[in-house]
């Protein structure tokens, strides 16, 4: 019994790690109602590389009319002052893009509160598809994370200036193996539940 466990944990991480790699260089852009940017580092205000990057890659789309609406996402982390989504926004603003086409969600601290507070604002606001921008290796579990909602998903990852190494890439593909393991974990759990 213990082996057959061990064997199918095995087989669900090789099988999951494939799907995140090919995910992860995978442009899927097209036109959705709207563009979101999945947070990272803030500096005093100012966008990290990688951020800054993430939010590039959105305006980009967005001049290219591939959406109407951006939406930035993240919290303040460790500085009270400064949010990840606001930031963003700010950000985006001083490209060009007008005010009202940008949304900012500014209270998620990871990316399944970051999804929740995506959720909520898309039903709000009508919306059924979107375009998810974030570096390649986190796309897969943002996807299957909103598709779980309900909603259509676009994987759009930020191109990167250089690739990282073997290496660091197979490291990140494994951190998100295990969190999209324990994330399925935990939706079947709360499944059992609400189906109990």
């Amino acid at each position: 019994m213990v082996a057959a466990a061990v064997l199918f944990s095995l087989a669900f991480a090789a099988a999951t790690f494939i799907r995140i790699e090919r995910q992860s260089w995978r442009d899927e852009a097209r036109h959705a109602d709207c563009i979101v940017v999945f947070g990272a580092a803030e500096y005093s205000g100012h966008p990290s590389p990688v951020l800054r990057a993430r939010l590039d890659h959105a305006y980009n789309l967005f001049q290219r009319g591939l959406a109407p609406i951006v939406i930035t996402t993240g919290g303040y982390g460790g500085d009270p002052r400064f949010s990840e989504g606001g930031v963003g926004r700010v950000y985006l603003m001083g490209r060009g893009i007008p005010e009202q086409d940008i949304i900012a969600e500014t209270q998620a601290d990871n990316t399944d509160e970051s999804v929740e507070r995506v959720a909520a604002i898309m039903n709000a606001n009508r919306m059924h598809t979107c375009i998810a921008v974030s570096d390649g290796y986190h796309i897969f579990r943002i996807k299957k994370m909103l598709e779980r909602q309900g909603f259509t998903v676009y994987g759009a990852p930020r191109p990167q200036t250089r690739p990282p190494s073997k290496w660091h890439e197979t490291v990140l593909i494994l951190r998100e193996v295990v969190s999209y393991g324990l994330w399925r974990i935990e939706s079947l759990g709360h499944s059992a539940i609400e189906n109990h």
